[in-house]
């Protein structure tokens, strides 16, 4: 499937000059690279999953630093909030731990 040209470059004429049909090819040449190396990009599994993995770590700290103040303000809600963290943070492991495999 042939991609349009770039609406802000038009194609060379049929009276275009050596220099123009070659700085076309080259700017099709960038073009293609830069698609080739954001699809791969997308396709790198294991990459997209530590991103992924890195993103729900942060998410974790701050759910437990949320928690860790919503405790000290509440001393009863402790415990479970606690239980929940660690489920939290259990499940995570059990989803990384399942992909690696």
């Amino acid at each position: 499937m042939a991609a349009a040209p770039s609406p802000d470059r038009p194609e060379p004429g049929p009276d275009a000059g050596i220099e123009d049909i070659q700085a076309d090819a080259e700017q099709t040449r960038n073009e293609l690279g830069e698609t080739v190396e954001a699809l791969a990009d997308k396709l790198d599994v294991k990459e997209r999953a530590k991103e992924k993995a890195a993103e729900t770590k942060d998410q974790l700290v701050g759910k437990a630093d949320s928690l860790r103040h919503t405790a000290t303000d509440n001393p009863k809600r402790t415990v479970p909030i606690a239980a929940v963290a660690l489920l939290g943070a259990l499940a995570v492991g059990v989803v990384l731990w399942r992909r690696r495999r």
